[in-house]
């Protein structure tokens, strides 16, 4: 039986006829906010600080070619989210086969791990260590669960750990699996289990869709995710609202316990905007650092504790086709810097104009001004070429052009420390009753898309009389809070 959402014990300003809002961000949080606030007849104004729509969910365009910046499988078990797509994408949708692998030495092992599958793979001698590995974990496992390590260590084993979440994880995160909080890897690798896979090795091999992690099939837009926040914010102007770009907000004026004004800078020079509400995606940490008067050192302390890791995306294109047949490929063989190696063909065909072609995104995660950040894109046009070819993925001499897209700020940091910062900050901004944080960064919370819209639908029916808990929202949401959101047929209300 579901439970019941877990009422916010916070009070917000109520929306009200002709109320202005800012939302703050053009990534699927904000434009989800936007486009539902301006059916219910709100003054809405988005302000995005870049030239591109949907944030980490956009879709980038060089020389006709699209290419995503990470993979988004749109499949989702959140009754509005699905609705929502639907009615902003409409025949756009095309049904793609999920399949992604891991690489390490060589070879090839299914992702989510299959039983079979891993131990074959891993060789005789090789496999026996890793079940003796598991049984151990079974029979003593660690006592505390702190941490990463110690999380999937308990469910794999520590051999299995080693081999396929320790490096992996490592280079995505950039600190020791020992220094990622444990609650991240329950929200991600959720359900999985050696014990689950050798017991149900025929229903994993079908990839059971009880599992979300398991899906055999999902929806993706025609032109890649970017598709439907470009035509959302079309929706969202010809419904009356703006959106505007290269607006990078500056400072967010408070009076009192409430928000007044957002200054923006512009290519025209700093603008100002009086609003009733201001929805923020903005990371926590810049939101915090733009809040005028300036909060307590506490709070501005916390905020900067608060780590994010960048990331950045080389395109690369190929004289071939059909390289390989996965969405993406998890890089977990050492040696390389690669993490992940998207292949845009098997998204969609509309992504790639020529024939005979193939676009890769080769995925480098990354911490702003760092090596890999400051290189030049011809530096790594050439690293990816080059890793490429160490892989035994494509030969190099294929590679015809490329181009790279960098992505700051595109993951919050669960580190030990990450949960005490944010509960503080927290405390400030649930003070601010016409404020209200939504989407990955906004929150501080590592959310997939369907989520992060979520917060923002959330959001909105708080401002319209609800009392959801937004903070509650995770990758387990869809699960135990699937009836009562279902109940909810439009969120889209009449405001007072």
């Amino acid at each position: 039986m579901p439970q019941a959402a877990r009422p916010s014990p916070r009070v917000v300003d109520p929306l009200r006829s002709g109320d202005r809002v800012l939302v703050i961000g053009g990534g699927p949080a904000g434009l989800t906010a936007a486009y539902l606030l301006v059916q219910a007849g709100a003054r809405v104004t988005v302000l995005e600080g870049t030239q591109m729509l949907g944030g980490i969910s956009q879709t980038a365009q060089y020389k006709g070619y699209r290419f995503d910046i990470g993979g988004h499988r749109f499949f989702t078990k959140v009754e509005p989210v699905e609705r929502l797509w639907h009615e902003i994408l409409g025949d756009e949708f095309i049904s793609v086969p999920r399949m992604s692998r891991i690489h390490y030495r060589g070879k090839y092992f299914d992702y989510p791990l299959k039983a079979w599958n891993a131990l074959s793979g891993l060789g005789l001698w090789q496999s026996a260590m890793v079940v003796a590995s598991y049984a151990r974990a079974k029979i003593w496992p660690n006592p505390v669960e702190e941490n990463f390590e110690q999380w999937v260590s308990n469910r794999f084993g520590k051999r299995l750990f080693n081999i396929f979440f320790k490096t992996y994880t490592e280079k995505v995160w950039g600190i020791p699996c020992t220094e990622i909080r444990a609650e991240w890897a329950a929200q991600r690798i959720q359900n999985l289990s050696l014990a689950k896979a050798i017991l149900n090795a025929a229903s994993i091999q079908r990839r059971s869709t009880a599992i979300k992690s398991l899906i055999n099939e999902f929806q993706y837009p025609r032109l890649g995710p970017g598709q439907m926040w470009e035509m959302c914010a079309e929706r969202i102007a010809k419904l009356g609202g703006e959106v505007l770009l290269e607006h990078k907000v500056s400072r967010i004026e408070t009076r009192g316990s409430r928000a007044v004004a957002v200054r923006c800078n512009t290519p025209q020079g700093e603008k100002r905007f009086e609003a009733e509400h201001v929805i923020s995606t903005m990371p926590v940490r810049s939101l915090v650092r733009a809040l005028e008067p300036a909060p307590q050192q506490s709070v501005r302390d916390a905020a900067e504790g608060l780590k994010y890791r960048d990331f950045l995306v080389v395109a690369l294109i190929l004289k071939q086709e059909n390289l390989f047949p996965d969405n993406w490929i998890y890089i977990h063989t050492p040696g390389v810097k690669v993490g992940r190696i998207q292949n845009f063909n098997n998204w969609s065909k509309a992504m790639v104009p020529e024939a005979g072609r193939t676009c890769l995104g080769l995925e480098y995660f990354c911490f702003e001004g760092d090596g890999l950040w400051t290189s030049s894109d011809a530096e790594l046009v050439a690293l990816a070429t080059k890793e490429l070819g160490l892989l035994g993925l494509a030969d190099p001499k294929l590679v015809v052009d490329g181009t790279v897209v960098r992505m700051p700020k595109a993951y919050p940091i669960y580190d030990s420390v990450y949960r005490q910062h944010l509960d503080t900050v927290r405390a400030h901004i649930d003070g601010i009753s016409n404020l209200h944080p939504v989407g990955r960064n906004g929150m501080h919370k590592y959310n997939n898309q369907d989520h992060s819209m979520l917060t923002a639908m959330m959001s909105v029916w708080n401002m319209q009389g609800a009392s959801h808990d937004v903070w509650e929202v995770n990758t387990d949401y869809e699960y135990h809070e699937e009836q009562r959101l279902e109940a909810k047929a439009s969120a889209a209300q009449p405001v007072a």
